[in-house]
């Protein structure tokens, strides 16, 4: 009798561990883009279903900015524990998961219909799941959207127009390969550098989303807007792997659930807001091409681009998203 009451004496404290240890977690999130992007405020969305869903038990601070670091290094701080979640462009897990710089290929996906179809099927998966060699959760895709061509030096109505332009780029090869196939001189710079190399004329040009373009102020340094659509951006939401492990399973499918939440919120928020943004850039004076003529940007780069992708990481990838309907 007395040795059952020291095994349940000792199943007790280990529950009472246990429940300890589960509850009142803490954790950060930090993003790039400012506190009044649509991004961060996907990301309040998402700390908000968390606490709700777990009655408060798990808390996500939110961190805008690059208050935690740029992009790669909050990428790398949540790999090795530091930071708890980060909400990132796919361009920025290129050289931890070589494929996912084909989710970024210009023109590869037709519209947000077909962007939404793979990203949240079997193919968004398989690549989110592939992070999870590198100590990373993939939650779900966030979205950063269509980038478009903003410049001060001209309209852009035909790839000729671009010719010369020094563009702003990510550091993905693919969209420099493009930028490069329209006569563009671009380069690489981390988004919070971005402004004052605008403004001071160490670029002329950027491309990004609306909704980035619009938070960051970029306008204030632009001239002109091309709806360009040349390549679908998506954000991925991952996680500290170990961490995410060791969360109590009910936890961890709050976390999945309620990040695949968020990223439906967001993608609505910013389909709403585009025609705002287009409509508040003509009352201050910019240039809109609303309706480009998109072949001849398709023609000029969508082969050799997907052939340079193909070269080093095959076709399937290319294959699946055309093969989506």
């Amino acid at each position: 009798m007395k040795s059952l009451s020291v095994v349940i004496s000792c199943v007790m404290v280990f529950s009472s561990t246990a429940t300890a240890y589960a509850a009142n977690v803490k954790l950060r999130l930090g993003h790039a883009t400012s506190n009044e992007s649509s991004q961060h405020a996907a990301a309040l969305k998402f700390a908000e279903l968390v606490k709700e869903r777990t009655q408060g038990e798990v808390e996500i601070a939110v961190f805008a900015g690059s208050s935690l670091g740029n992009d790669q290094q909050m990428i790398n701080l949540t790999r090795g524990g530091s930071v708890d979640l980060v909400i990132s462009g796919s361009t920025n897990f290129n050289g931890i998961v070589p494929q996912t710089a084909g989710l970024e290929l210009p023109y590869v996906f037709r519209d947000s219909s077909h962007a939404y179809k793979v990203l949240d099927g079997k193919v968004g998966q398989g690549l989110l799941d592939e992070l999870g060699k590198h100590n990373l959760k993939g939650l779900a895709y966030f979205e950063n959207g269509w980038r478009v061509l903003t410049n001060n030096k001209r309209p852009v109505v035909t790839p000729e127009d671009a010719k010369g332009l020094k563009v702003r780029s990510t550091p993905n090869p693919y969209h420099i390969q493009a930028l490069q196939l329209l006569g563009m001189n671009p380069s690489p710079l981390a988004i919070a550098e971005l402004y004052t190399a605008l403004e001071t004329g160490a670029f002329d040009a950027q491309e990004h989303p609306l909704p980035v373009f619009w938070s960051s102020k970029f306008y204030e340094v632009q001239k002109f807007l091309t709806l360009t659509n040349h390549a679908y951006s998506p954000t991925l939401a991952v996680m500290n792997k170990a961490r995410f492990d060791k969360m109590l399973p009910a936890y961890q499918r709050v976390l999945v659930e309620s990040a695949h939440e968020a990223a439906a919120y967001q993608r609505d928020f910013n389909a709403k807001n585009s025609g705002r943004i287009i409509q508040e850039l003509k009352k201050i004076g910019f240039h809109v091409v609303e309706q480009p003529d998109l072949a001849p940007f398709r023609k000029a780069v969508y082969e050799p681009v997907s052939k340079a992708y193909a070269e080093k990481n095959g076709m399937d990838l290319i294959s699946a998203i055309e093969a989506e309907q």
